[in-house]
């Protein structure tokens, strides 16, 4: 498929229940890294929907949705989307339910994630198992939600077990609105390189929009991707840490044929000093300055000589410490 028969597939905005997404390239919800700051963040540079990171329905969403946690969505920048897992069919709906009253457009419910603390609850992909469970699952929290439902998955429990198409079977009769799914089975982990053909048979068989998911880190590969799977629109995840402009730079290369650069390093700075401003005030001192860690390492990856920088930043205990860091790395790159 060329470039431009690919445009011509996407000129139609998806369309998520009685919403149109602004775009077909969507933030991945990822535990510990889809916090407010960063799905702003995301949202700002191009991506067209940006969940929250996952909450589990025995934690309920109302503890754990609370103003400047992780999960706080209250502010949040475009539709707000509300990730639920669990493997209690009467549990999750009422997640939903609390999700809708504080203010939820849509629910995503999590059926990919591998983490074995998640799976030995028989939660995330590891109800891709039982696929009497996941009905009853689907089915209830769709009868509690008033507002679109969707799912994330991945292409079965393993190799032996690839029933991705059975499962996006299922969500459609459901109900459910949209589907992503991850192009690895719950045993590969993040391990080997995710296989597309799953994706593509499970696209063919629903009607429902079908966001491709996996191994996403450039234009080219989205564009790859796309074509391979004939889905509607992709989901990045670990592609977009350290890189939240990649979100515009797939947008423009599959719509519009055009190559973006990376950023310049003036507006890499001032992207970087903002989000850390963004996650020390959302956070307060401690937990941001913890927090910052992790996302100024990975924004060093597309910075020159900036071991220095990542060494000392992970060390310094405060966010004056940290914003000052930053601003000698770049003051001394020009």
């Amino acid at each position: 498929m060329s470039p431009e028969q690919i445009a011509s597939n996407v000129d139609d905005h998806v369309r998520i229940g009685p919403y149109q997404l602004p775009g077909r390239v969507v933030l991945a919800p990822m535990a510990g890294i889809s916090d407010a700051p960063f799905r702003r963040l995301c949202v700002d540079h191009g991506a067209a929907l940006a969940a929250t990171e996952m909450t589990l329905a025995s934690h309920g969403v109302r503890a754990t949705a609370r103003a400047g946690s992780r999960l706080d969505f209250s502010e949040t920048k475009g539709l707000r989307a509300v990730q639920i897992a669990g493997s209690e069919p009467a549990m999750m709906a009422n997640a939903a339910r609390e999700a809708v009253q504080l203010g939820a457009q849509i629910v995503d419910i999590n059926m990919g994630c591998p983490a074995k603390k998640v799976c030995r609850k028989l939660a995330g992909s590891a109800l891709l198992k039982d696929e009497d469970l996941v009905r009853k699952i689907l089915d209830a929290v769709v009868e509690a939600s008033h507002v679109p439902v969707t799912l994330k998955i991945r292409t079965g429990w393993n190799s032996e077990n690839r029933n991705g198409v059975e499962i996006a079977k299922l969500a459609e009769q459901s109900g459910v609105t949209a589907l992503a799914v991850h192009g690895r089975t719950r045993a590969c982990g993040y391990k080997g390189e995710a296989e597309y053909e799953t994706i593509r048979k499970i696209k063919s068989a629903v009607n429902i929009p079908v966001f491709a998911n996996g191994d996403i880190d450039t234009p080219e590969k989205a564009f790859h991707v796309l074509n391979v799977t004939k889905a509607d629109g992709v989901m990045i995840g670990r592609g977009a840490q350290g890189q939240p402009w990649l979100f515009d730079q797939v947008t423009n290369f599959i719509l519009k044929k055009v190559h973006v650069p990376i950023p310049s390093m003036e507006t890499r700075r001032d992207i970087i000093l903002s989000h850390l401003d963004a996650m020390y005030r959302f956070y307060g001192e401690r937990i941001g300055v913890r927090v910052a860690k992790k996302h100024l390492t990975w924004y060093c990856k597309s910075l020159t000589n900036s071991d220095d920088l990542r060494f000392r930043f992970v060390r310094a205990e405060s966010s004056n410490e940290q914003m000052q860091l930053t601003r000698n790395y770049f003051d001394c790159s020009h």
